[in-house]
């Protein structure tokens, strides 16, 4: 009976271990996606954290004194057991809103794109090219961007577009001096439109500062480091996209054209890092992006 005990309480300090990590891991998830949000929110998850550990330490204890009792290590197992349960369950909803906000954002950008026949699958293919060059980024620079808040930023980079005239938009010329004013308001509108919503408190300056440029002749006067990694990451993806897909006003152009144009604005436009991890990324991988995003267009 007291062996049978003894490896009771040791499985159910192995599964409190488990569930520490568990704990810390969906507390940093949330201090990722939720930055500056509210604080009952982050207290909850170090209460809990708190709890895991505390209940951990007590059962090591426990198992230290040797008790020789059936009773107390079905008791501690069973407790175990019943908290690694209520986090599966609590992990479980976090992927499932995940899934729903995913959904619902995709329905978002479809009556955006709806609006403008220039970005037919255009935020689906930013997306796709902003995740692929966010695989190849040097550890330490990846490490500063979270891939989840990336994704979202990049899918709802044009966001803004809502709030810009749809003849203006739909316009199949260039646009006139006065017309390009109107339309360089879309990162701001963005940001009016998403500063409400604090899941998107992370991602909102990559999202305002997408259009700067590196010698700080963009939308808002940042250069260099000043312009956010995000930002800079977003608009290397942005570029390309704008370059190979086809455009009332313009027809589509080569990987390679797309390549050379991006390489001969590295440094003044966009970031000359980047663009070289962006150029070194094998072709196939980058021409498929365009694949994905028709795909999931329609």
């Amino acid at each position: 009976m007291f062996l049978l005990s003894q490896m009771m309480i040791a499985s159910g300090i192995l599964l409190q271990a488990y569930n520490v990590f568990s704990a810390l891991r969906l507390l940093l998830y949330h201090r990722k996606m939720t930055r500056g949000g509210k604080l009952s929110r982050r207290m909850l998850d170090y209460i809990v954290l708190f709890l895991i550990v505390t209940f951990l330490t007590v059962y090591i204890i426990i198992f230290s004194l040797q008790i020789p009792s059936i009773w107390i290590g079905f008791i501690l197992f069973s407790g175990a057991i019943f908290v690694t349960i209520v986090l599966a369950w609590i992990y479980r909803l976090v992927d499932s809103e995940k899934e729903n906000c995913l959904s619902l954002s995709k329905a978002l950008i479809s009556v955006i794109e709806a609006r403008d026949p220039n970005l037919n699958g255009h935020s689906i293919h930013v997306q796709e090219l902003s995740l692929l060059l966010h695989s190849y980024l040097p550890a330490a620079m990846r490490k500063q961007l979270n891939r989840d808040s990336l994704s979202y930023a990049a899918l709802f980079h044009d966001v803004g577009k809502l709030g810009i005239p749809e003849a203006l938009l739909n316009k199949p010329g260039k646009l006139t001096d006065e017309e390009w004013v109107t339309m360089r308001r879309h990162p701001d509108i963005a940001m009016s439109i998403l500063n409400h919503v604090n899941f998107f408190s992370e991602m909102l300056d990559w999202i305002q500062y997408h259009h700067e440029r590196i010698d700080g002749a963009g939308y808002h006067g940042l250069s260099g480091e000043q312009i956010p990694l995000g930002a800079r990451l977003i608009a290397v993806a942005d570029t390309y996209s704008a370059i190979t897909m086809t455009r009332s006003y313009k027809s589509s152009k080569t990987y390679e054209e797309a390549i050379s144009i991006i390489k001969s604005v590295a440094g003044s436009q966009l970031d000359g890092e980047l663009v070289s991890i962006f150029c070194s990324i094998p072709k196939e991988e980058v021409t498929a992006c365009m694949a994905v995003a028709v795909k999931r267009n329609f």
